[in-house]
């Protein structure tokens, strides 16, 4: 067979993505590549990611090194293929179920021999299909080249009920375990649990001739860079101001209380205070609407659609993912959307989708222990709201002195388009939300 030499692009991930640095090469030369399996692994402005190979076959040569920065576009590496391939990749995170699918529904690619070992090859979205489903991929029978196992074969294994793991003798499908956390190793980060640390940054240290003793440099990697940009804009262009609000959430702490074990048998994930607060959010922005907005120099868009993003963070950065059409979903399914979010952001595999879209933010400052906090807008959006810590103080009801689970609500604003007369209903709104919740509130 006649071989080609193909190369492999930095993908236009995103439209306002103009370059990726380099992190780690997962291929070096001399190995074999089969399609959509990730080569190296890039940083951009707003996510880390893989880059799939786009063909199958043999990397001869690497065309950037780790750490080198290069503009979207640019061949990376070289993959020498035998006879024609013909498969487009549109290579995103997000993509690979789509793309993987559309290669299963081709003809097998040619190899370099045709005895060549593919059992034990899984591409990303068969992985993650089988995860999904929690079925064993060494079960499943392979159809593709070379005994390979196709997104279609696990499918149909799902489908045929072969995969048994989660149901009974009888056949009635058993409640998933309960995940359980290590309370030690539990880390807290605004507004999602993580099970396991955060990794540090990356510091290098810069000798000295007092002692060894000298100063640390930390790397500003692309994400950072982000960050400060970003907050600098805010600030710069957004005229903020600040207002807070009290909330009485007593009767909300007896209704998780009552309900959580129940939502952690029935779901296997832990209903946290954050789902009922977005609830609140999100039925204060339908009455509020201009909440959900932003500036655009000669008028303010007000969105349509209402999609909270979530501040996450962690020692070295802050993300913020993003529940699209949260209005549309009741406790129970925002809890679902904050777990998956807390998973992929544990796991790294945020995608630039799950990052885009944001109409109004929401920061869970309390989970660290903080009672007040001034946030800065996270552009171009119009608002940012932080739930502060739950704390038992004395407060006069009736004429009476009781004590009551208080909690603060800080709100930031950008004066262009809103005021305090709207933000301070607003806030209200989302107060007596909250305090409407009681023992008889229903999550589903």
């Amino acid at each position: 067979m006649m071989k080609t030499m193909t190369e492999i692009v930095v993908p236009q991930l995103a439209e306002s993505l103009v370059s990726a640095t380099i992190d780690k090469w997962l291929k070096q030369p001399g190995d074999w590549v089969d399609v959509y399996e990730p080569v190296c692994e890039i940083i951009t402005d707003k996510v880390n990611a893989e880059l799939p190979s786009t063909v199958a076959g043999k990397l001869v040569q690497i065309l950037v090194e780790k750490g080198e920065t290069v503009p979207v576009g640019t061949p990376i590496c070289v993959i020498e293929t035998e006879g024609t391939v013909d498969v487009a990749l549109q290579a995103a995170p997000e993509g690979h179920s789509a793309t993987s699918e559309r290669a299963s529904e081709k003809e097998p690619l040619a190899v370099e021999s045709e005895d060549a070992p593919m059992r034990n090859r899984f591409s990303p979205a068969v992985q993650q299909l089988a995860a999904e489903h929690a079925i064993r991929l060494s079960d499943v029978p392979g159809t593709g080249l070379g005994g390979r196992i196709t997104r279609k074969d696990v499918l149909a294994y799902v489908a045929s009920g072969a995969g048994k793991s989660n149901q009974s003798a009888n056949g009635s499908v058993a409640a998933p375990a309960p995940r359980t956390v290590d309370a030690a190793a539990q880390v807290r980060s605004s507004g999602l649990h993580l099970t396991e640390t955060p990794k540090f940054p990356k510091i290098e240290v810069e000798g000295s001739s007092n002692a060894g003793r000298g100063d640390n440099f930390i790397d500003v990697t692309p994400i950072r860079n982000t960050i400060a940009r970003n907050m600098r804009q805010s600030v710069s262009e957004i005229p903020h101001a600040w207002t807070m609000i009290e909330v009485d959430v007593t009767n909300l702490v007896l209704l998780r209380n009552k309900l959580k074990d129940d939502f952690m048998k029935r779901e296997g994930i832990n209903l946290t205070y954050l789902a009922f607060l977005l609830k609140a959010v999100v039925n204060a922005i339908k009455d509020v609407p201009i909440m959900n907005s932003m500036w655009a120099v000669d008028k303010i868009i007000v969105k349509r659609d209402i999609n909270i993003a979530l501040a996450v963070g962690t020692e070295d950065s802050v993300l913020t993912p993003v529940i699209k059409n949260a209005d549309h979903k009741n406790v129970a399914g925002l809890a679902k959307e904050i777990e998956e979010l807390a998973r992929k952001t544990r796991e790294g595999k945020l995608t630039l989708s799950d990052m885009q879209g944001g109409t109004f933010t929401v920061n869970n400052t309390g989970s660290f222990g903080s009672i007040l906090s001034y946030p800065i807008i996270n552009y171009p959006q119009a608002a940012i709201l932080t739930f502060e810590s739950i704390v038992k103080r004395p407060v006069v009801i009736n004429d009476m002195i009781a004590v009551r689970s208080m909690a603060n609500l800080c709100l930031s604003l950008d004066h262009r388009i809103l005021d305090g007369v709207i933000c301070g209903r607003f806030l209200q709104r989302v107060k007596d939300n909250l305090e409407s919740f009681n023992l008889e509130s229903k999550l589903y």
